[in-house]
């Protein structure tokens, strides 16, 4: 269990650490804390409150962050796994093959308004993360640390992921999982483990769930569009 500072900005608009913390940002889908002018993810001294005060930054404990979910596990183990149930990565034109003559389903897991703009045709759409919705102190929290950089449309791990994939697709069903970049399992000399995305994060939970038949769609539905391949939006079906 974590702890988590809320980070608000005063009106003023002279505040030098606007800027500064906005370089120095780290964001993952449940939290978002600054590190810049040392470390203010969690403290209560008077000094640290009256030191960013004066500089137009308010300072307000907050909730605690709630237990680690299978979907924040370290890559590297999400890997291991993809990798030991032999999770494969197809390319666009593979994955079109596989949909059209082998009944492999594209499973879109990207927000539901990117799904509407525009996705495979054929795809269902189970977005993997989704705009906060509760409004536990917890979820407050996060809000304000998304808001203080300017995002107001802060997400959290969709908790009804399984169970919409489930009410759709059986265990057996052949889905090749798809987000907008894709990432890959592939290393490289800059990323030796490869490169996580929100594909990759699905496909690990519907392993870990008893999927058999999952694949990955390499360089994501950016290359789809790119190969100008079958697609379409939510008001054309």
């Amino acid at each position: 269990m974590a702890s988590l500072t809320s980070i608000t900005l005063n009106q003023s608009s002279s505040s030098p650490l606007g800027s500064l913390a906005s370089k120095h940002c780290h964001h993952n889908q449940n939290s978002c804390w600054v590190t810049a002018v040392g470390s203010v993810r969690s403290s209560s001294s008077a000094s640290t409150r009256q030191r960013f005060s004066s500089q137009g930054l308010r300072i307000r404990s907050a909730a605690t962050k709630q237990a680690k979910t299978p979907a924040e596990e370290d890559w590297k183990t999400k890997r291991e796994l993809l990798l030991q149930k032999k999770v494969r990565s197809v390319d666009v034109k593979e994955a079109l093959r596989l949909q059209k003559e082998n009944n492999f389903v594209i499973l879109d897991v990207r927000p539901e308004a990117e799904f509407r703009e525009a996705h495979p045709a054929g795809a269902i759409n189970v977005q993997i993360y989704r705009l906060i919705k509760e409004w536990t102190a917890w979820d407050i929290a996060r809000r304000a640390a998304f808001a203080f950089f300017g995002i107001f449309a802060g997400t959290e791990e969709n908790p009804e992921f399984i169970s919409s994939v489930e009410s759709q697709l059986d265990k057996k069903a052949k889905i090749i999982v798809a987000c907008a970049a894709g990432g890959t399992m592939k290393p490289t000399q800059n990323l030796p483990e490869g490169q996580q995305s929100r594909s990759l994060i699905a496909a690990y939970l519907l392993v870990l769930n008893g999927y058999t038949n999952v694949f990955h769609l390499d360089g994501g539905l950016y290359a789809w569009f790119k190969e100008e391949l079958p697609s379409v939006a939510e008001e054309e079906e």
